[in-house]
């Protein structure tokens, strides 16, 4: 099957063992496929590897920014990017194979009938988390069963980071008013694609935990999470 022509979005910082390995894996998956990378500054060099790389392959592309700056801004920095070109796909992707790039036909399939696919830990017959402690996933677990009790968000893993949205999808929200991050920012895409009536699937992925590299989750993600779920439940627009 043909696939419209699609972006996967990368946000880095400090992924150098890592970057270089997962962007020719993205783009083996479809000729769909092109990449952008989204480099907080990285002072590892990761932004530099990734320049490398798009001067020899018109399908990476780079977007370096002057330092961190959170994953929500890096997102909607690279959704501008593709809604100002001809991307019907775009994808949200992790750069430390937490997500596989051999899931992403199915996500392309899932997209022809959603306008949003969500890859899913907890919508299978199992939990498809690997490596994690079991107090990472019991507050994993339970944000997102608080997430659908106080929002009635009808999806069952509402903060994971693996997402392709329809181009239309991404050109009904309104991204320059999202300041959220982590956590928070997952759960708010979704949750403004779902109130605005489009259609949101989930498919179910196994989750592995980095074996390179530092992890960026952060307390203070975590507790933004929780206020924003009661601001987005409450909120009259």
């Amino acid at each position: 099957m043909s696939y419209p022509k699609s972006l996967v979005i990368i946000p880095t910082y400090n992924e150098k063992e890592n970057i270089s390995l997962i962007i020719p894996q993205v783009l083996s998956q479809d000729p769909c496929l092109e990449v952008l990378v989204v480099d907080d500054g990285s002072p590892d060099g990761t932004g530099d590897i990734v320049d490398a790389v798009s001067k020899e392959n018109p399908k990476v592309h780079l977007l370096r920014r002057a330092g961190k700056m959170g994953l929500g801004s890096a997102y909607v920095k690279g959704f501008k990017w593709a809604l100002e070109r001809d991307y019907e796909r775009i994808f949200e992707m992790d750069a430390d194979f937490s997500h596989k790039p051999s899931d992403l036909p199915r996500f392309l399939e899932a997209a022809e009938s959603a306008d949003l696919v969500l890859g899913s830990r907890y919508n299978g017959k199992k939990i498809g988390v690997v490596n994690w402690d079991w107090k990472r996933l019991v507050l994993s677990y339970s944000a997102n069963l608080y997430t659908r009790l106080v929002t009635g968000l009808s999806v069952k893993d509402a903060t994971g980071g693996f997402k392709c949205f329809r181009r239309t999808a991404l050109e009904a929200l309104d991204l320059s008013s999202m300041k959220s991050d982590g956590y928070c920012f997952q759960i708010e895409t979704t949750y403004k694609i779902w109130k605005k009536g489009l259609k949101v699937k989930e498919i179910p992925i196994i989750f592995t935990d980095r074996v390179r590299g530092t992890s960026k989750m952060s307390g203070g993600i975590i507790s933004e999470a929780f206020f924003l779920v009661l601001k987005l439940r409450f909120r009259r627009n």
